[in-house]
Parts: C-alpha cells; structure tokens; sequence
C-alpha cells in the first residue's frame, strides 16, 4: 500500500470526529473576537499552540487582563495529559526519523491519539504506515480546526457588540467535561476542580483555576489509587 493511501486510510478513520471538532473551532473563534481579541493573534495561537481547550481558557484569561504566567500555567495543566498520551504511543514512533516525531508531537489531539493508537494495536503495520496513516489522521483534523478557527474569526467580526457570548466558554467547557465523567475518580476532579474555581474566584490573577484544576487531578489520582489498591487485596483474598 501506498504513503498516500495510508494517509487517506487515516484521513477517513478520523473523519467523524470533525464533527465535533468544526463547532469547537467556531466557538472559539467567534468568543475570542467577541472578548476584544486581535484576529491575527487569534489565528496564531490555533497555529502554534494547537489545543482547543487550552486555547478557549486562555481566550478567557487573556481577555481579563491575567499575567502571562498564568496563562501559561493554565495551558500546561489543561494540556498535562499529553505528557501521558506521548510515553504511550512513543513506541510505535521509535523507528521515526527525529524530524517525523517532531511533526508528530505538534500535530498530537485526543483524536489523531486515539485513531492512531487503535489502528497500532490492531494491526501489525509497517513504520510507513504508523507514520503516514497518523499523518494523514492528524493533519486532516489539523487543517479542520484551523479552518474552522479562522470561519470563527471571520462571523465574530460581525457579531453585533452589544450581544454578549460570554456564556459561550463555559457552555463549551461543560460540553466536554460531562462525556469524560466515567467514574468516580473522574466525577470528583470534576467537583474539586468546580467548587475550587468558584470559591476562589475573587483570588488575584484567575489563579484559582490553576489552583483548582491541579487539586482536582491530585485529589483524583489518590482516590484512583486508592480503590485500585482496594480491589487488588479483594482479589488476593478471595484467591485465598
């Protein structure tokens, strides 16, 4: 098979996650102009930072005046499952040229991530394929988002100033929270995390969602550990 037809295979497996990706991307390119936002820096963070959640908080952030760091730190929490999503799929990568895997981190989303690690574990597939089948997957979502961001840009610009769409993030934020809410662990970071946020709402430079993000993933990981530790000594047990 060819390099383009396995990007083409991977083009196809990714495309029903456009779906929720185009309206992401217009959301965020209409909130960000309606918060005051230069078009141009808009289109740049799509461009360089490449993750739609990250980039809708720090919109938000940005738009209230928060320091830099902030921002940043903001970003780096929302984005701390790429950290894991890297050492998972790093070894489908190894037999990649260091330039490939580079263009391979820049291009890493939840979906490229999840089509291409389904598609590694089904099939025993050449180097050439892991890489131009991810390609394909990742690039095509890649293109879909910037286009989208930038369609955003294009209807903000004419949104009238007096309507306001500020409930737009946190409708947004909600719309991706409550699908991942699967078990308990992940029901609790998502109230620590909530209730954090709102009690320390009035703390100086928006730091209470940093604060409250990282409490959540803490609080989380320990009862993660805690109830797998659980079932583990149920399993010996009834082993004895």
């Amino acid at each position: 098979m060819s390099d383009r037809a396995d990007a083409i295979d991977g083009a196809r497996a990714i495309s029903p996650f456009l779906l929720g990706v185009v309206p992401f991307g217009l959301v965020y390119g209409v909130t960000a102009i309606d918060r005051g936002l230069d078009p141009t820096l808009v289109a740049a963070m799509s461009a360089i930072v490449f993750a739609g959640a990250a980039q809708l908080a720090a919109v938000d952030l940005i738009a209230k005046g928060s320091p830099a760091v902030v921002v940043l730190a903001t970003i780096l929490v929302v984005n701390l499952r790429y950290p894991m999503y890297a050492a998972s799929i790093a070894p489908h990568f190894r037999a990649f040229t260091t330039r490939s895997r580079a263009i391979c981190a820049y291009l890493m989303t939840d979906q490229a991530y999840a089509v291409a690690l389904t598609e590694y574990r089904e099939q025993d597939t050449s180097p050439d394929r892991r890489l131009w089948y991810y390609v394909g997957a990742a690039f095509t979502l890649w293109i879909a988002w910037q286009l989208s961001t930038i369609t955003g840009i294009l209807v903000g610009a004419r949104v009238p100033p007096g309507l306001s769409l500020e409930f737009a993030i946190p409708l947004t934020f909600l719309a991706l929270l409550v699908p991942n809410v699967t078990d308990r662990a992940s029901a609790l970071a998502a109230l620590v995390g909530g209730v954090g946020t709102v009690l320390g709402a009035n703390l100086p430079y928006d730091v209470s969602l940093v604060a409250a993000a990282l409490a959540g993933v803490v609080v989380a990981t320990i009862l993660d550990d805690a109830l797998a530790t659980d079932a583990t000594d149920g399993s010996a047990e009834e082993e004895a």
